[in-house]
């Protein structure tokens, strides 16, 4: 193509990555639209048919311009001029003026008529395109300014038109296309819009209102900005969205662009150390204003994709904003815990009783610290975005709970008058500080059980207040049972302990029922445990069948009754019941195959069972050859490898037996 001398014109092409400003656009406009062109001579005398004419095929033609007929012109209605039309804002129809005029000058049918053209011709063309570019780059400028929308419509229009003529060109060699070709239309309008939007969010600091009362500039530079981002969102989808197709998708086009400002700006303001309140600030509008309150409005969800959207800080100045606000949080809730537990030990020495409520003491420390807790956890979901990093939150309870259980040991190391009652009323606390523990899902298993066992041995220092006290007293009754004189009298001995136990328990008032229950729960345990061991102590020697057989039922018939009256007491320890009859059994037995296949099972119901505890058992029994004995302890050794699927809770493990020779 023959390269073309332009003429020297006002207008100057400009860089399409560079916002010129709106008067600065129209001052180059006026100028470019009325510079006069001095068209280029040739050897004194006037233009002359183009040379090396540049054929424009047929297929590149614009469908819907009209074409030149020679011998019959078309009746063309008044219309404006190019001029008419850019001064307009009809870009659309500016355009398409041009675009005719390309055609005309660069068609193979414009070189197959010998139509004269001349390079003035053309530089008036590139002039011409220049304009309208400018015109174009004015409009996409005024996006947001209600009045523009017909003039907006219009340059997309304008758009379009350019980009499918650029796509005809493609094909030709870059030496034979205009030198206006690509005019890439499409690039210049998104690199504007970037533009456009970055002021508008540079801009918002002065131009938007509502956070004076903030109580640091960062905040109200943060706020702004959003609000900036959440008037215009919706001001795209409200106004500017009709003026473009949907191949454009401009709301989420201006979304990403939104989002890629605000990023920036929340990059530079977190470059400095910041403030722990500016921290939690910005947190807050990272993970929860923004993604849930900008991007989530109703009218808008419809309309942009808020996923696709990339985080607004990048991976470590996000976690160090995290770290500040964790750390901070972790401080404030311990000593929150901390001051709990003292105000509670405050308490105790007043003098004062417990809370009485619904005739049981209470404390108020578990629900304090489970409310403190869970709500530090809440807001820190909130402001993080991230249930597993506020977790860390709840591993304060690790040294709230050791402080918890010093204090309760101090307490029982000293003389406060009030302290079965103080007791009472922590069981509760203690209680509900397990249950919350369990509930906890998110907990590391081996965390969990750390604090169930600190929270367990809790439990077991009230318990245990309570319990030596029945013990000491039962203690003159346990020392009968399974002698000869409970042999000769087991229904009244039994029945003496059982009084004895029962005045006992009914002396524990004001305590939590539920509590109640897991107080008795254990005593039952303990009890059977006590009569286990005074049974395993041989202080009775069955040297005949009748004998054994009678012990045998007594055994059974104390089991009844000792377990008859903790089930009506409200213990839940129901196994317990099965625990002496099966035991009983190897009391009666008499042969030897039998009396094995027996301790085979007692030992796989009840796995915990010792070999030592076996053999105490068969001692009671003097009526055993020691090759009776040898040969169960054998078979009990080759079968204790396969337990029942669900056994009871251990037992047999508390229960001491003395070593003894066989």
């Amino acid at each position: 193509m023959k390269t073309i001398q332009l003429p020297t014109i006002n207008l100057r092409r400009k860089s399409k990555d560079v916002l010129e400003s709106p008067e600065a656009l129209s001052a180059s406009l006026c100028a470019a639209m009325s510079t006069e062109q001095t068209e280029k001579s040739s050897n004194g005398a006037g233009g002359e048919k183009r040379k090396n004419k540049i054929r424009f095929p047929d297929r590149m033609r614009i469908t819907g311009l009209k074409k030149r007929h020679k011998h019959k012109p078309p009746e063309v209605p008044v219309v404006l001029d190019f001029s008419q039309n850019l001064e307009q804002n009809h870009l659309a129809e500016a355009s398409q003026h041009l675009l005719a005029q390309e055609e005309r000058l660069f068609s193979s049918e414009a070189a197959d008529e010998q139509v004269p053209c001349t390079g003035g011709e053309e530089d008036r063309l590139q002039k011409d395109y220049e304009a309208l570019k400018l015109q174009l780059r004015m409009v996409i400028h005024d996006s947001f300014n209600t009045d523009n929308q017909a003039a907006l419509k219009s340059a997309v229009t304008t758009i379009l038109q350019e980009e499918e003529r650029d796509h005809v060109w493609e094909k030709t060699a870059k030496h034979e296309r205009p030198v206006w070709r690509p005019m890439e239309c499409r690039e210049i309008h998104n690199k504007l819009l970037q533009m456009v939007v970055e002021v508008r969010l540079q801009r918002a600091n002065e131009e938007e209102s509502g956070a004076d009362k903030l109580s640091t500039s960062l905040k109200k530079d943060i706020c702004r900005m959003g609000k900036r981002i959440q008037n215009d969102l919706l001001q795209v989808v409200r106004d500017v969205q009709g003026c473009y197709p949907p191949e454009f998708d401009v709301c989420n086009m201006y979304t990403q662009l939104y989002h890629q400002a605000f990023s920036m700006k929340l990059q530079e303001l977190t470059q400095s150390n910041t403030e722990l309140e500016d921290c939690i600030y910005i947190l807050s509008w990272i993970n929860d204003y923004y993604p849930k309150g900008v991007l989530q409005q109703k009218e808008l969800q419809s309309h942009i994709n808020s996923e696709a959207l990339g985080p607004l800080l990048p991976t470590e100045g996000l976690k160090t904003l995290d770290e500040q606000y964790l750390s901070h949080k972790e401080a404030v809730v311990k000593t929150w815990l901390s001051s709990a537990l003292k105000r509670e030990e405050e308490h105790w020495q007043t003098g004062e009783k417990p809370e009485l409520m619904d005739n049981y003491y209470i404390s108020h420390l578990a629900l304090d610290v489970i409310h403190l807790v869970d709500g530090a956890i809440k807001e820190a979901v909130t402001i993080l975005g991230n249930e597993d990093k506020a977790q860390r939150i709840l591993f304060q309870l690790c040294s709230f709970l050791a402080s918890y259980k010093k204090s309760i040991k101090e307490l029982l190391k000293g003389k406060n008058k009030d302290i079965s009652d103080i007791l009472k009323a922590n069981l509760v606390s203690i209680k509900q500080l397990r249950e919350y523990i369990k509930a906890r899902e998110n907990l590391p298993e081996d965390v969990k059980g750390t604090w169930l066992s600190t929270v367990a041995d809790l439990r077991e220092s009230c318990h245990r207040y309570f319990l030596s006290t029945i013990h000491k007293e039962l203690k003159r009754h346990y020392q009968k049972l399974w002698t000869q004189a409970w042999f000769s009298s087991s229904h009244n001995i039994t029945g003496d302990l059982l009084t004895a136990l029962e005045d006992q328990t009914t002396r524990i008032t004001f305590l939590k029922p539920a509590c109640m229950e897991e107080l008795l729960s254990q005593l039952h345990t303990e009890v059977m445990m006590e009569y286990v061991r005074r049974m395993l102590k041989r202080k009775v020697k069955l040297k005949e069948k009748g004998e054994q057989e009678t012990a045998a039922t007594f055994l059974c018939e104390d089991s009844a009754r000792i377990n008859a009256l903790f089930i009506r007491t409200g213990s839940k320890e129901k196994w317990l019941s099965n625990v002496l009859p099966k035991m009983s059994e190897v009391l009666r037995l008499q042969d030897a195959g039998s009396l094995r296949s027996e301790i085979v099972t007692l030992t796989r119901t009840y796995p915990d069972i010792s070999e030592r505890q076996v053999l105490a058992l068969l001692q009671l029994k003097t009526n055993l050859s020691s090759e009776d004995v040898r040969n169960i302890k054998d078979s009990l050794i080759e079968n204790r490898t396969s337990p029942v699927s669900e056994p009871p809770p251990p037992f047999f493990c508390n229960v001491p037996v003395k070593r003894m020779l066989i």
